[in-house]
């Protein structure tokens, strides 16, 4: 098992490497004249210049990709380039509201998947030709079209919910309720189903095993068949499928943050993108693959105990 941790660690750091080195460059070339969107466009030249030569933008890049590469492993990130305020703060003030609404996204959609995917694979039929047809939709529908849809439902035309905002939980529990759940239904709809059909896929396929006909023979009952043996040995596809919707629900969060104006790590990526801040920009993309690697090594821990070939 230590292993087995140490190469999902090891594979996790390679592709942090990989991910931020691209993302640094990838902003080294798509950004231009920070000094003056920090300064304004009326500043002189003289100003811009020295703007970046207290940023370092007047060095090379890979003097500037180093100088960040050896502060950031040591987990300091510097200071916003057009707020001054740490990264590290900033990301943390931010981080739980991204967190609470993609976690809650994954945990019901995994309840609602799992008990659509399991009645289709069982029952068949009408329903399982529904499940079939809203993965489809699910796939063909954007996740900000069914927030937009949601909005427009809820909030304008029936006045039911808010529309937008964030309240903190320790100042109104029942508002911060509300508020969330909008934009958690938005990503939960348009994922729920296309985990459905892959989780009704591999129930279908344990269920057609030898082994639970063997159980059947014996008369144990159907429930305890479904629910002790086909769902767990159908639990490791499942997992992987929600890994994965887990991370394009962080994806998804950046236009979902924006639609209803909460201040998430979504909001500030693209805020800080738009003006060309790189220390953000790399703060947050270290911080989301951080998380998604430690997801992927939760997801492959679960599945190594509920199959031990998959530590091989």
């Amino acid at each position: 098992m230590i292993a087995f941790i140490a190469r999902r660690f090891g594979s996790g750091a390679l592709l942090l490497l990989i991910i931020s080195t691209l993302a640094y460059f990838m902003m080294f070339f798509s950004t231009s004249n920070v000094a003056m969107n920090i300064l304004g466009e009326d500043a002189s030249q003289e100003s811009i210049l020295a703007k970046q030569h207290e940023l370092g933008l007047d060095q090379p890049i890979i003097e500037r990709y180093w100088s960040w590469l050896t502060h950031a492993v040591t987990g300091d990130f510097g200071t916003s380039w057009f707020t001054n305020e740490s990264i590290i703060k900033t990301i943390f003030s931010r981080l739980p509201i991204t967190m609470t609404l993609v976690i809650g996204a994954i945990l019901i959609a995994a309840l609602l998947a799992t008990i659509l995917g399991m009645t289709a694979a069982v029952k068949g039929g009408a329903i399982d030709r529904v499940v079939q047809f809203l993965a489809v939709a699910g796939f063909a529908v954007p996740n900000f079209v069914v927030a937009i849809f949601l909005v427009t439902l809820f909030a304008i035309n029936w006045a039911l919910l808010p529309a937008t905002g964030w309240v903190p939980i320790q100042d109104d529990p029942a508002q911060w309720f509300l508020s969330l759940i909008l934009p958690t239904s938005a990503l939960v709809l348009s994922t729920v189903a296309s985990a459905a059909q892959q989780i009704r896929s591999a129930i279908k396929a344990v269920l057609e095993k030898d082994w639970v006909r063997t159980l059947t023979s014996r008369g144990i009952s159907r429930r305890e068949i479904l629910f002790k043996h086909v769902l767990r040995s159908a639990a490791p596809a499942g997992l992987t499928v929600l890994s994965i919707q887990f991370v394009g629900m962080l994806g998804g969060a950046v236009i979902i943050e924006s639609i209803f104006a909460l201040p998430g790590l979504g909001e500030l990526a693209v805020d800080s993108t738009s003006k060309g801040d790189t220390p953000v920009v790399m703060g947050v993309v270290v911080y989301t693959v951080v998380i998604v690697i430690l997801v992927n090594l939760i997801v492959d821990l679960i599945n190594g105990w509920l199959n031990p070939k998959v530590r091989v």
